[in-house]
């Protein structure tokens, strides 16, 4: 069941990708015109992030037709509604929103309906109206959250565990889906939440964090639960500097299934990684294209994502792309 797990995971997105790629328009055989496309990223806060802004990046790229304006907000809300404001000022043709938080769209995107100008969403949902924006192309973080809980009621679930959680952004799509689906796959189970803190999706903020809950609760740390791959990698080092071994002291899950998180999982320091798979510029791009060319497009595309034991990892590292 784990055998060619890195070529399965992009063989799943390639599947979602290719949808809509016979789109009209610049770099899809329909026409000349540049499409100028606005993309405001979160920041980059992580190695997921990075390897996202690559694919975008080379998806949005002249040779495919498009001019791509990039704008990275630095975690910051009101830094990503300034540069989506710019956008519609300079008269993009569509603007892409990977949302840093959830809430707080409305009026900014009544804007950009007013200015008839599509906005797509990339990884990351909103609470907004959804006639706002015209489709929305990410992984499923709630399922995330519950195959990373699935796992820990699995393995630990029928003994007292003692947990702390490492949480992403607080307000952001994916901290609060992965809570809710972590949180429903751990009903009924033995573990136990001691703290739950952000430690918003960075090493530095991850090692911090941890070495808090260490110098509060010790050694009855069980299981640490990371939102993504970067925070526990930070966490490693808060745990070993403790003098406890990660991986057998304290069991950890994370998410994300980047190539360090992989290593970290080959190597026993991780116990299991759930992946959110980060490529998604090719189909953002096909969808882009379609929505100016008029064309019929899905509410939401949905990439799909794997989960990795020790012996899945080591099978993926050689061929993992970020």
């Amino acid at each position: 069941m784990k055998k060619l797990v890195g070529a399965l995971a992009a063989l799943g997105l390639m599947a979602v990708a290719l949808t809509g790629c016979s789109a009209g328009g610049a770099g899809g055989g329909g026409g000349d015109k540049v499409i100028t496309v606005g993309f405001a990223q979160t920041g980059s806060e992580s190695g997921w992030r990075a390897a996202n802004t690559q694919s975008m990046k080379e998806a949005f790229s002249a040779k495919n037709g498009f001019k791509l304006i990039f704008n990275a907000a630095d975690n910051k809300p009101e830094n990503q509604i300034a540069a989506v404001h710019s956008f519609i000022n300079q008269g993009v043709d569509a603007i892409v929103i990977a949302a840093v938080v959830t809430t707080g769209w409305d009026d900014v995107l009544k804007e950009a309906k007013d200015a008839k100008i599509p906005v797509i969403l990339e990884d990351r949902t909103i609470d907004a109206d959804s006639s706002l924006y015209a489709s929305w192309i990410g992984d499923d973080f709630k399922k995330e959250g519950e195959t990373a809980g699935s796992w820990a009621a699995t393995t630990v679930g029928s003994t007292p565990t003692n947990m702390v959680v490492l949480e992403g952004t607080t307000g952001s799509a994916p901290a609060i889906d992965r809570a809710k689906g972590f949180s429903s796959s751990i009903g009924g189970t033995s573990i136990t939440t001691l703290d739950s803190q952000t430690g918003n999706f960075t090493r530095a903020d991850g090692k911090t964090v941890m070495e808090g809950f260490l110098q509060k609760y010790g050694k009855k740390i069980n299981l640490l639960f990371a939102q993504n791959d970067d925070m526990g990698l930070g966490a490693l080092d808060a745990i070993k500097s403790a003098g406890l071994t990660p991986g057998k002291d304290i069991k950890i899950v994370s998410i994300d299934g980047t190539k360090d998180g992989l290593t970290a999982l080959s190597n026993g320091e991780f116990n299991y990684v759930v992946e959110c798979n980060p490529l998604l510029g090719d189909k953002v791009a096909s969808v882009v294209k379609d929505v100016i060319a008029g064309k019929k497009v899905e509410k939401a595309y949905t990439a799909k994502d794997l989960a990795f034991d020790q012996a899945a990892a080591k099978e993926a590292l050689p061929t993992r792309k970020y």
